[in-house]
């Protein structure tokens, strides 16, 4: 390759890098009052899931006594609130907004794991920005939503094993790290995009982009 040629690679690099910043910014500056409120009710909403999750986690718990990690066949829907506010509201920081607000509400009305809810709820909603961010807030299809449901599941696989799984033999804290993952690609990536089709269908989100399913 000559260098007149290596020099137009990389100037159609540094334009197209340009470029993709130039759309996110103009993302952040799009904010519009209807979509704060709305990233907020998705999360209110989604947080008092949360909070019956909690419950739903301690009375099945006594079912999975001989084998802990596979109680995480469930816990994807703890993961939903930014994938849907992401694929609904569809601009960037949609997915953490709506993800801490679901986790302060959960924490809120109160959760055996406290605060932490809030950290968790950070990183959860972090996790699935960056794969939307990663496609230039552009595409909203299936494989999207299970691509970052599957990153926002990567967070608890980590930490639940550092801060809750500790004595557990590194096989069980490997099965639970690849059940979450799982879990949450099925019910957090492809429940938040069927449910973000049925609202589009319904005339839900007529003030969104994600009007158009």
């Amino acid at each position: 390759m000559s260098t007149e040629d290596r020099t137009g690679t990389t100037d159609g690099r540094e334009a197209a890098r340009a470029g993709f910043l130039q759309e996110v910014r103009a993302g952040l500056k799009s904010w519009r009052t209807v979509d704060i409120v709305v990233a907020a009710v998705i999360g209110v909403a989604v947080g008092v899931v949360f909070w019956l999750w909690n419950i739903v986690w301690s009375i099945t718990t006594p079912l999975f006594v001989f084998f802990p990690p596979g109680q995480a066949v469930v816990y994807g829907m703890w993961l939903i609130s930014g994938v849907l506010g992401g694929l609904i509201v569809r601009k960037p920081g949609a997915a953490v907004l709506t993800s801490i607000a679901a986790a302060s509400v959960s924490a809120v009305l109160g959760t055996q794991w406290g605060l932490a809810v809030i950290l968790d709820g950070t990183l959860q909603g972090l996790l699935p920005e960056l794969v939307f961010l990663a496609f230039a807030y552009r595409r909203w299809n299936m494989g999207v939503a299970v691509l970052a449901a599957a990153f926002a599941g990567l967070s608890p696989a980590i930490r639940d094993n550092i801060a809750y799984n500790v004595t557990w033999p590194l096989h069980y804290q490997i099965t639970y790290g690849v059940i979450v993952v799982i879990s949450a690609a099925l019910i957090a990536g492809v429940g938040a995009r069927l449910l973000t089709t049925a609202l589009a269908r319904a005339g839900a989100l007529a003030p969104f982009p994600s009007a158009k399913g």
